[in-house]
Protein backbone atom coordinates (compact mmCIF):
# COMPACT_ATOMS: atom_id res chain seq x y z
CA UNK A 1 0.00 0.00 0.00
CA UNK A 2 1.23 3.46 -0.90
CA UNK A 3 2.31 5.14 2.33
CA UNK A 4 1.00 8.46 0.96
CA UNK A 5 -2.48 6.89 0.84
CA UNK A 6 -2.06 5.68 4.42
CA UNK A 7 -0.92 9.10 5.60
CA UNK A 8 -3.72 10.90 3.73
CA UNK A 9 -6.29 8.48 5.19
CA UNK A 10 -4.92 9.08 8.70
CA UNK A 11 -5.18 12.85 8.21
CA UNK A 12 -8.84 12.54 7.14
CA UNK A 13 -9.68 10.16 10.00
CA UNK A 14 -8.22 12.64 12.50
CA UNK A 15 -9.89 15.64 10.86
CA UNK A 16 -12.69 17.66 12.41
CA UNK A 17 -13.82 19.32 9.16
CA UNK A 18 -12.85 17.80 5.80
CA UNK A 19 -14.16 19.41 2.63
CA UNK A 20 -13.93 18.04 -0.91
CA UNK A 21 -13.24 20.33 -3.87
CA UNK A 22 -13.86 18.82 -7.33
CA UNK A 23 -13.46 19.69 -10.98
CA UNK A 24 -14.04 18.17 -14.40
CA UNK A 25 -11.55 15.34 -13.83
CA UNK A 26 -13.89 13.46 -11.49
CA UNK A 27 -16.71 13.44 -14.07
CA UNK A 28 -14.51 12.55 -17.05
CA UNK A 29 -14.50 8.99 -15.68
CA UNK A 30 -18.30 8.94 -16.03
CA UNK A 31 -17.87 9.65 -19.74
CA UNK A 32 -18.32 13.41 -19.37
CA UNK A 33 -16.06 15.33 -21.77
CA UNK A 34 -14.17 18.29 -20.30
CA UNK A 35 -14.83 21.74 -21.69
CA UNK A 36 -11.14 22.56 -22.12
CA UNK A 37 -8.15 20.64 -23.44
CA UNK A 38 -7.49 18.33 -26.38
CA UNK A 39 -10.87 16.55 -26.30
CA UNK A 40 -12.77 19.46 -24.78
CA UNK A 41 -16.21 20.59 -25.86
CA UNK A 42 -14.88 24.01 -26.83
CA UNK A 43 -13.01 22.34 -29.70
CA UNK A 44 -16.38 21.27 -31.12
CA UNK A 45 -18.64 24.14 -30.04
CA UNK A 46 -18.17 27.90 -30.05
CA UNK A 47 -17.98 28.98 -26.37
CA UNK A 48 -19.59 32.30 -27.37
CA UNK A 49 -22.92 30.46 -27.67
CA UNK A 50 -22.83 30.25 -23.85
CA UNK A 51 -22.04 33.92 -23.35
CA UNK A 52 -24.90 35.61 -21.51
CA UNK A 53 -25.17 38.47 -24.00
CA UNK A 54 -25.29 36.04 -26.93
CA UNK A 55 -27.94 34.00 -25.08
CA UNK A 56 -30.27 36.99 -24.77
CA UNK A 57 -29.55 38.21 -28.31
CA UNK A 58 -29.94 34.80 -29.97
CA UNK A 59 -31.74 32.49 -27.52
CA UNK A 60 -32.78 29.93 -30.18
CA UNK A 61 -29.20 29.47 -31.48
CA UNK A 62 -27.83 29.30 -27.93
CA UNK A 63 -30.49 26.77 -26.91
CA UNK A 64 -29.68 24.50 -29.85
CA UNK A 65 -26.16 24.10 -28.44
CA UNK A 66 -27.43 23.84 -24.85
CA UNK A 67 -29.86 21.04 -25.81
CA UNK A 68 -27.18 19.07 -27.64
CA UNK A 69 -24.58 19.33 -24.85
CA UNK A 70 -26.58 19.37 -21.63
CA UNK A 71 -29.78 17.49 -22.47
CA UNK A 72 -29.07 14.99 -25.24
CA UNK A 73 -25.65 14.01 -23.88
CA UNK A 74 -25.19 15.06 -20.25
CA UNK A 75 -28.59 13.62 -19.38
CA UNK A 76 -27.32 10.07 -19.96
CA UNK A 77 -24.23 10.31 -17.72
CA UNK A 78 -24.26 8.54 -14.33
CA UNK A 79 -22.12 9.06 -11.19
CA UNK A 80 -19.01 6.92 -10.94
CA UNK A 81 -17.47 5.19 -7.92
CA UNK A 82 -15.51 8.33 -6.95
CA UNK A 83 -18.75 10.33 -6.63
CA UNK A 84 -20.34 7.46 -4.68
CA UNK A 85 -17.41 7.07 -2.27
CA UNK A 86 -17.38 10.80 -1.51
CA UNK A 87 -21.09 10.48 -0.71
CA UNK A 88 -20.32 7.51 1.57
CA UNK A 89 -17.62 9.46 3.40
CA UNK A 90 -20.17 12.20 4.05
CA UNK A 91 -22.72 9.68 5.39
CA UNK A 92 -20.06 8.24 7.71
CA UNK A 93 -19.16 11.71 9.00
CA UNK A 94 -15.70 12.03 7.44
CA UNK A 95 -16.70 14.69 4.89
CA UNK A 96 -18.64 17.82 5.83
CA UNK A 97 -19.29 19.27 2.38
CA UNK A 98 -18.49 19.11 -1.32
CA UNK A 99 -17.64 22.24 -3.29
CA UNK A 100 -17.74 21.53 -7.01
CA UNK A 101 -17.00 23.44 -10.18
CA UNK A 102 -19.07 20.86 -12.08
CA UNK A 103 -22.64 21.53 -13.19
CA UNK A 104 -23.61 17.89 -13.83
CA UNK A 105 -25.44 17.05 -10.55
CA UNK A 106 -23.39 13.82 -10.24
CA UNK A 107 -22.35 14.45 -6.64
CA UNK A 108 -25.99 14.61 -5.55
CA UNK A 109 -26.85 11.53 -7.63
CA UNK A 110 -23.85 9.80 -6.05
CA UNK A 111 -25.22 10.35 -2.55
CA UNK A 112 -23.67 13.63 -1.39
CA UNK A 113 -26.14 15.89 0.42
CA UNK A 114 -24.17 19.02 1.29
CA UNK A 115 -23.03 20.22 -2.14
CA UNK A 116 -22.16 23.80 -3.05
CA UNK A 117 -22.22 24.27 -6.81
CA UNK A 118 -19.82 27.07 -7.64
CA UNK A 119 -21.00 27.29 -11.24
CA UNK A 120 -24.64 26.24 -10.86
CA UNK A 121 -26.49 23.15 -12.13
CA UNK A 122 -27.32 22.10 -15.69
CA UNK A 123 -30.20 19.83 -14.62
CA UNK A 124 -32.31 22.79 -13.53
CA UNK A 125 -33.82 25.64 -15.55
CA UNK A 126 -34.74 29.08 -14.28
CA UNK A 127 -37.12 31.65 -15.77
CA UNK A 128 -35.22 34.82 -16.64
CA UNK A 129 -38.36 36.84 -15.90
CA UNK A 130 -40.10 35.44 -12.78
CA UNK A 131 -37.27 33.12 -11.53
CA UNK A 132 -39.51 30.04 -11.42
CA UNK A 133 -37.40 26.86 -11.47
CA UNK A 134 -37.93 23.67 -13.47
CA UNK A 135 -36.31 20.25 -13.64
CA UNK A 136 -34.80 20.11 -17.13
CA UNK A 137 -36.07 16.53 -17.61
CA UNK A 138 -39.65 17.76 -17.17
CA UNK A 139 -39.41 20.52 -19.79
CA UNK A 140 -40.38 19.87 -23.40
CA UNK A 141 -37.56 20.93 -25.71
CA UNK A 142 -39.22 20.31 -29.07
CA UNK A 143 -39.64 24.06 -29.54
CA UNK A 144 -36.65 26.23 -28.77
CA UNK A 145 -36.14 28.34 -26.79
CA UNK A 146 -38.39 26.91 -24.01
CA UNK A 147 -40.71 29.33 -22.23
CA UNK A 148 -41.95 29.58 -18.65
CA UNK A 149 -45.40 28.04 -18.07
CA UNK A 150 -46.24 30.74 -15.53
CA UNK A 151 -45.26 33.98 -17.26
CA UNK A 152 -44.01 33.06 -20.72
CA UNK A 153 -40.49 34.25 -19.94
CA UNK A 154 -37.35 32.79 -21.49
CA UNK A 155 -35.98 29.73 -19.64
CA UNK A 156 -32.24 29.48 -19.03
CA UNK A 157 -30.16 26.65 -17.55
CA UNK A 158 -29.39 27.46 -13.92
CA UNK A 159 -25.63 27.50 -14.38
CA UNK A 160 -23.45 30.54 -14.92
CA UNK A 161 -22.79 31.62 -18.49
CA UNK A 162 -19.70 33.52 -19.57
CA UNK A 163 -20.23 37.08 -18.37
CA UNK A 164 -22.22 36.08 -15.28
CA UNK A 165 -21.11 36.17 -11.65
CA UNK A 166 -20.80 33.25 -9.24
CA UNK A 167 -24.12 32.50 -7.41
CA UNK A 168 -23.96 34.45 -4.14
CA UNK A 169 -25.12 31.65 -1.83
CA UNK A 170 -22.72 29.04 -3.28
CA UNK A 171 -19.87 31.55 -3.23
CA UNK A 172 -20.40 32.57 0.40
CA UNK A 173 -20.89 29.01 1.66
CA UNK A 174 -17.81 27.82 -0.22
CA UNK A 175 -15.68 30.54 1.39
CA UNK A 176 -17.10 29.66 4.83
CA UNK A 177 -16.34 25.97 4.31
CA UNK A 178 -12.80 26.70 3.11
CA UNK A 179 -12.17 28.84 6.18
CA UNK A 180 -13.56 26.16 8.50
CA UNK A 181 -11.72 23.22 6.92
CA UNK A 182 -8.76 21.48 8.50
CA UNK A 183 -8.49 19.17 5.47
CA UNK A 184 -9.29 19.94 1.83
CA UNK A 185 -9.43 16.96 -0.54
CA UNK A 186 -8.95 18.22 -4.11
CA UNK A 187 -10.12 15.83 -6.86
CA UNK A 188 -9.84 16.23 -10.62
CA UNK A 189 -9.13 19.89 -11.21
CA UNK A 190 -6.32 21.79 -12.90
CA UNK A 191 -6.68 24.66 -10.44
CA UNK A 192 -6.74 27.19 -13.27
CA UNK A 193 -10.38 28.32 -13.29
CA UNK A 194 -10.89 31.54 -11.34
CA UNK A 195 -12.27 32.39 -8.86
CA UNK A 196 -13.06 28.76 -7.93
CA UNK A 197 -9.36 27.96 -7.60
CA UNK A 198 -9.11 30.20 -4.55
CA UNK A 199 -11.12 27.72 -2.42
CA UNK A 200 -8.21 25.33 -1.70
CA UNK A 201 -5.92 28.35 -1.33
CA UNK A 202 -8.19 29.86 1.36
CA UNK A 203 -8.26 26.49 3.12
CA UNK A 204 -4.44 26.38 3.04
CA UNK A 205 -4.22 29.93 4.39
CA UNK A 206 -6.32 28.73 7.32
CA UNK A 207 -3.82 25.90 7.97
CA UNK A 208 -5.77 23.10 6.29
CA UNK A 209 -3.93 20.04 4.99
CA UNK A 210 -4.35 19.74 1.21
CA UNK A 211 -4.73 16.24 -0.25
CA UNK A 212 -4.81 16.17 -4.05
CA UNK A 213 -5.98 13.44 -6.45
CA UNK A 214 -5.14 14.22 -10.07
CA UNK A 215 -3.83 12.33 -13.09
CA UNK A 216 -1.33 15.13 -13.70
CA UNK A 217 0.16 17.87 -11.56
CA UNK A 218 -2.07 20.92 -11.20
CA UNK A 219 -1.59 24.58 -10.31
CA UNK A 220 -1.97 23.45 -6.67
CA UNK A 221 0.55 20.59 -6.61
CA UNK A 222 3.80 22.46 -6.02
CA UNK A 223 2.19 25.46 -4.34
CA UNK A 224 -0.13 24.21 -1.59
CA UNK A 225 -0.57 20.42 -1.83
CA UNK A 226 0.67 18.34 1.12
CA UNK A 227 -0.18 14.86 -0.23
CA UNK A 228 -0.27 14.38 -4.00
CA UNK A 229 -1.95 11.10 -4.97
CA UNK A 230 -1.34 10.76 -8.70
CA UNK A 231 -3.90 8.72 -10.57
CA UNK A 232 -7.51 8.53 -11.70
CA UNK A 233 -10.25 9.69 -9.34
CA UNK A 234 -12.03 6.32 -9.09
CA UNK A 235 -8.83 4.35 -8.42
CA UNK A 236 -7.36 6.73 -5.82
CA UNK A 237 -10.69 7.42 -4.08
CA UNK A 238 -11.18 3.65 -3.69
CA UNK A 239 -7.71 3.24 -2.18
CA UNK A 240 -8.26 6.20 0.13
CA UNK A 241 -11.73 5.03 1.17
CA UNK A 242 -10.53 1.48 1.89
CA UNK A 243 -7.69 2.81 4.03
CA UNK A 244 -10.02 5.16 5.96
CA UNK A 245 -12.38 2.26 6.65
CA UNK A 246 -9.64 0.14 8.21
CA UNK A 247 -9.93 0.03 11.99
Amino acid sequence: MNTKIQEAARVIKNSQHTIVFTGAGISVESGMPPFRGEHGLWNKYDPNTLDINYFYAKPKESWEVIKEIFFDFFGTVKPNQAHILIGELEKKGYVKSVITQNIDNLHQEGGSETVYEFHGNSRQLICTKCEAKYDMAAVELQELPPKCESCGGLLKPDFIFFGEGIPTYAYNKSIEEAQAADVCLVVGTTGEVMPANMIPQIAKQNNATIIEINTEMSAFTNMITDYYLQGKAVEKMQELYDEIMKS
